[in-house]
């Protein structure tokens, strides 16, 4: 290493301190997935980007798999925060905010692609070891199902909540693969939106005329 290199990397560990390390590395994680999804990650790789020895991520890590799981719990913090976002703009009791919420999350998939196949693919799939992971994603369907309980279309029971909650999370998880893969007819920023809208629009129309109860007959 470098004269310039050592001094580089000194500067960089004395600035990761409290946890600043950890969270440099996963977003060095998510910098390298974006540009190419998880074959690029390695924790050699993250140290480098983030200026410190490649000993350095094991402070935070066990191996690959760890850190692919913080970078997966991240990108469902932000998908969350996404949501959150969007429902902001519409009062509390509206029932355009679960609307809102169908929207951001197509539109955060169009934006993060790569993320986004990884956050719902088959490598983190099973979250067991991964309770940050774990928690995070749930946080997303809780949002998801609070968003239709103030929209007056609350399931009939707890119970069924995320039973009832699966037409839409289905419909918003479809069209945003759709969208990622190229498949819309349209797909420009403001087409994807358009496309979110109608759809989530067609969807509370129809959830509005479901019966609540269960064994209910139309």
């Amino acid at each position: 290493m470098t004269r310039d290199g050592k001094k580089r990397g000194r500067r960089a560990e004395a600035t990761y301190h409290h946890g600043d390390l950890r969270r440099a590395l996963v977003q060095s994680a998510l910098d390298l997935i974006a540009a190419g999804g998880t074959s690029r990650v390695t924790l050699r790789g993250v140290a480098r980007a983030a200026g410190v020895s490649h000993m350095a991520p094991y402070n935070h890590f066990a191996d690959k798999a760890a850190l692919i799981a913080a970078a997966g719990a991240e990108g469902f913090r932000r998908l969350k925060g996404a949501m959150e976002q969007r429902m902001k703009a519409f009062a509390q009791g509206d029932p355009l905010r679960v609307q809102a919420v169908g929207i951001a999350y197509v539109v955060f998939a169009v934006e993060n692609p790569e993320l986004f196949r990884l956050m719902f693919g088959p490598e983190l799939a099973d979250t067991t070891g991964h309770a940050d992971l774990a928690r995070a994603a749930h946080e997303v369907l809780q949002l998801l199902i609070g968003a239709l309980d103030v929209a007056g279309l609350a399931a009939p029971d707890a119970a069924a909540a995320a039973e009832f909650a699966l037409a839409p999370w289905a419909l918003v998880h479809g069209l945003a693969m759709l969208a990622v893969a190229g498949q819309l007819p349209q797909g420009s920023a403001a087409d994807v939106e358009a496309a979110a809208r109608t759809a989530t629009t067609m969807l509370f129309v129809g959830m509005r005329n479901w019966p609540r109860e269960r064994g209910e007959k139309r």
